[in-house]
């Protein structure tokens, strides 16, 4: 005789995606840690420099300030990484506004988006400063911003990562996040708008424009990115 054995149980409860346990997630992290560290030793004295100039206003760039082939490699890696750590922490806050997207979607795939958004936002608005500048103002002043503007986004890398590695692996809630967020970007929003006092500002009836041409040049296009990575978000629910 055939006896068949039957086991009760319940059905499991799959585990929901987290970032904290994504292999590609961490790796990501590790290479900018590396990146970032030999960027720091190699180039130390030409990011000093940079701090240097912002706060330090000069009337015109110096030819002894220039660059080498060497520190344009590693300042284009700190660039990198700025949109890379962009792109994370973007994928976190989805991840908390929208945690079907990451049912659906590869996590690879979407921190690529991410990262390709910041990378292009960046690039769009280098080339709309250079347009302006090169319109309006003096040759000079304008490389002196753009040069400025360099500086900032290097050392919003370095800011961005301990917050990164707090958000992605110390559970850093929603609320903290976009109260840690917005600390950065209107720090660096300042930042900005100081140094265009300090090359732009002449008399007192320019300061108005000065706060027109930031808010068209800083607020909307930031308003742009995030409503691009929203209706990219929507398209990829659909497709996938």
């Amino acid at each position: 005789m055939i006896v068949e054995l039957f086991t009760s149980g319940v059905e499991g409860i799959p585990v929901s995606y987290s970032p904290r346990t994504d292999d590609t997630i961490a790796l990501t992290l590790l290479v900018c840690f590396f990146l970032s560290s030999i960027a720091l030793a190699k180039g130390k004295k030409f990011l000093s420099q940079q701090v240097k100039d912002f706060v330090l206003h000069r009337e015109r760039t110096s030819i002894f300030d220039s660059s080498t082939a060497a520190d344009v490699r590693y300042l284009l890696v700190l660039v990198l990484q700025t949109c890379v750590l962009s792109g994370i922490t973007f994928f976190n806050y989805f991840h908390d506004t929208c945690p079907t997207l990451m049912d659906h979607v590869f996590s690879l795939l979407l921190v690529g988006i991410y990262v390709v958004f910041c990378l292009t936002y960046l690039l769009l608005k280098w080339l709309l400063y250079m347009f302006l500048g090169w319109t309006f103002f003096d040759k000079n002043r304008t490389n002196m911003w753009l040069e400025s503007y360099s500086a900032l986004i290097y050392y919003i890398g370095f800011a961005l990562f301990p917050f990164v590695l707090f958000l992605v692996y110390f559970d850093l809630s929603f609320t903290n996040l976009i109260i840690i967020g917005s600390i950065i970007l209107i720090f660096t929003k300042m930042l900005m708008f100081y140094k265009w006092i300090k090359l732009f500002f002449h008399q007192f009836g320019d300061l108005f424009l000065l706060i027109l041409y930031f808010c068209a040049l800083e607020i909307v296009p930031c308003l742009l990115l995030y409503q691009g990575m929203v209706r990219i978000n929507d398209i990829l629910l659909i497709k996938f």
